[in-house]
C-alpha cells in the first residue's frame, strides 16, 4: 500500500513535499512517489534556494491554494533539501478531509 503525502501529527498533519526551485512558475504539480514508497506532494516554485526563499515560496503558494493563514504551514523537516516534511497546524479532523479531496483532485486532473 502506498501512503499519501499527508499523516496524522500533533496539532495538525504533517505533508511530505517534493519541491523544485528555481522553476518557470509557481505551481501545486501532482504527486510523485518517494524512495520509502510514500508519495509527496510535487511543488515548483520560480525562488531560488537560497537563505530559505524556496521554504517561504512554498508555504505562501500551499496557504493561498488552499485558503489557509501563512502561520499555520511550517517547514519541519528538509529546510535545505528538495524533500520536505511540511506541518499544517489545525484541526486535524477539518483538515484532513479538506486536503485530501484537494491532492485528490490534482492526482485525477492530471498534471
Amino acid at each position: 500500500m502506498v501512503s499519501g503525502p499527508l499523516e496524522l501529527a500533533d496539532g495538525g498533519l504533517r505533508l511530505t513535499l517534493r519541491v523544485t526551485p528555481k522553476a518557470s512558475r509557481n505551481a501545486i504539480a501532482g504527486l510523485a512517489d518517494t524512495a520509502t514508497g510514500g508519495r509527496a506532494l510535487k511543488v515548483t516554485v520560480t525562488a531560488v534556494p537560497e537563505n530559505g526563499k524556496a521554504n517561504e515560496a512554498v508555504i505562501k503558494l500551499l496557504s493561498k491554494a488552499w485558503k489557509l493563514p501563512k502561520t499555520s504551514l511550517t517547514v519541519v523537516a528538509g529546510a535545505t533539501d528538495r524533500n520536505k516534511i511540511l506541518h499544517v497546524a489545525g484541526d486535524p479532523a477539518a483538515l484532513m478531509p479538506r486536503l485530501t479531496a484537494l491532492i485528490d483532485g490534482l492526482d485525477e486532473g492530471g498534471e
